[in-house]
């Protein structure tokens, strides 16, 4: 048995909802300027003929309202205006100008909608001054006030449909500059700790060869694995169209021993301090947890000439702070951004987005560090202590 949602009444777009548009009004006209007629009493064949060909052709030009909105609707306006001087059946043809007219204002053509608007109106006024009894200042008045109220509405909806799409581009920027923070961060992470990795192999090779040499390989297989793997996950989401679920979870503070290990094979000494009680924390905050601290490591393996790296995760009620101090020394103790780089940058644009704020710089007693503070609410259970 199809289900709801295959069954339910789908109304047509496109070509389709032209079609049935034109064939809507078409039926409505006849039946009025039919009933019309036959109040009215018998007409001459010319008259009849001549009124059903304009019906028609008025009609008819709704299925192009699409393609040729402006020149369909002067051509309603017109054909309909010697509708009304030439056929004996007041019927009311007038719905298809106004139906033009609002789809002209819709696309945001305001100059030809005001301009066929107001046309329409001085036309109606001079057959009134003419001496058509059939329309009276009231008469003109009221379609006067309908005119201005469909091009308002026309107007409307394209500015609703233009402010949609911004936003859905500013969601399409937004998204490629996260992409565009994502890899900067796995890469640089990575490489510049197969590069630590390397240097430091190249030093300790004299000394030691054989032992050295393949420590160094396995690091350096070990960070390049790494950096794949990221990196494919990242290529995923830049390749997938459909909304699905990924298939790997995103990383987070559950994952930050894999930072300690990788850059222990840097030759950095480094340590985690957690205080407070652990808990759940919301993607978006866990994220950027991480790739603060994967940040702070990189710049610590690549410019603090130390050996030691403190990692200070303190769980609080409603924020978690983050603080990654190294022991290193002079200027070698820099921002990894200072070089023309965006690490900080984005370590900071990341605290920013959540609601947080991030410093960085020097400490008095030599070294660098990197303090970050994300809110995040009462989120989740809190779980058993750690200090690890």
């Amino acid at each position: 048995m199809p289900s709801f949602d295959q069954i339910r009444f789908r109304p047509p777009r496109g070509a389709r909802a032209d079609a049935a548009l034109a064939i809507g009004v078409f039926v409505l006209v006849a039946l009025v300027a039919e009933g019309q007629r036959l109040s009215h009493g018998r007409d001459s064949m010319a008259s009849l003929v001549v009124s059903w060909l304009l019906i028609t052709a008025v009609c008819g030009a709704l299925l192009f309202r699409r393609r040729y909105p402006v020149a369909v609707g002067w051509f309603t306006v017109l054909v309909t205006g010697a509708y009304y001087l030439l056929s004996d059946i007041d019927g009311p043809l007038v719905i298809v100008p106004i139906v033009a007219l609002y789809a002209i204002a819709a696309q945001g053509r305001l100059q030809p909608a005001v301009a066929m608007a107001a046309a329409m109106v001085i036309g109606v006024s001079v057959g009134t001054l003419a001496g058509n009894s059939d329309i009276n200042g009231t008469a003109v008045f009221m379609l006067t006030g309908w005119l201005v109220a469909v091009v308002a509405l026309g107007s409307g909806r394209h500015s609703r449909v233009a402010y949609a799409e911004e936003e859905a581009r500013l969601r399409a920027t937004e998204e490629r500059l996260r992409i565009a923070r994502e890899l900067h961060d796995v890469i640089g992470h990575n490489i510049s700790m197969i590069n630590v990795q390397a240097g430091a192999a190249r030093h300790r090779l004299k000394k030691d060869p054989a032992p050295q040499a393949e420590a160094a390989l396995g690091a350096i297989e070990v960070g390049s694995r790494e950096i794949l793997r990221e990196l494919r996950a990242t290529l995923d989401v830049l390749r997938r169209v459909d909304e699905d679920a990924p298939r790997a979870p995103a990383p987070g503070l559950a994952r930050a021993d894999e930072l300690v290990a990788s850059a222990k094979l840097a030759g950095l000494a480094v340590r985690i301090e957690r205080t407070g009680a652990e808990r759940s924390l919301p993607a978006p905050v866990d994220l950027a947890a991480y790739r603060i601290v994967q940040e702070s490591l990189t710049n610590a393996a690549r410019h603090s000439r130390g050996g030691g790296v403190t990692i200070r995760i303190a769980y609080g009620d409603r924020e978690l702070t983050l603080a990654v101090e190294d022991d290193g020394r002079g200027t070698a103790a820099r921002p990894a951004g200072s070089g023309g780089g965006s690490g900080i940058t984005g370590m900071t644009e990341r605290a920013r987005a959540l609601g947080g704020e991030l410093t960085a710089g020097p400490r008095p007693e030599g070294g660098f560090a990197v303090r970050a503070r994300l809110p995040y609410g009462i989120t989740g259970e809190p779980m058993e202590w750690s200090d690890r």
